[in-house]
């Protein structure tokens, strides 16, 4: 799912799953990488999470609300709250784990 600044408080601070939310860049390599890894957690986990995308060039602000430095950025939330935060390629493992915590 894509998040835009409209839909984030929805989707992600509201949610009552955890988020996996990676801000990411279409002219960025391991963001690339990351991609059928994000499709594989999403289908795995399925309903008990929700797997979001914000492509930091046309949603700069929230790149810059979250402090994003470097992508791929991958944010966990849960009940509206950062819990967890993971930079550069990620193996599956690392975020399904932080994401069942």
């Amino acid at each position: 799912m894509d998040i835009k600044v409209e839909n984030f408080e929805k989707e992600v601070i509201e949610s009552e799953v955890p988020v996996l939310v990676d801000f990411w860049a279409s002219w960025c390599g391991p963001c690339k990488m990351m991609t059928p890894v994000m499709e594989e957690i999403a289908e795995e986990l399925g309903d008990n999470v929700k797997v979001c995308k914000v492509n930091i060039d046309e949603e700069r602000s929230l790149a810059l609300k979250f402090n994003v430095m470097s992508i791929p950025t991958f944010l966990i939330f849960k009940n509206g709250e950062i819990v967890d935060t993971k930079i550069g390629v990620q193996d599956k493992s690392v975020l399904v784990e932080a994401l069942q915590k």
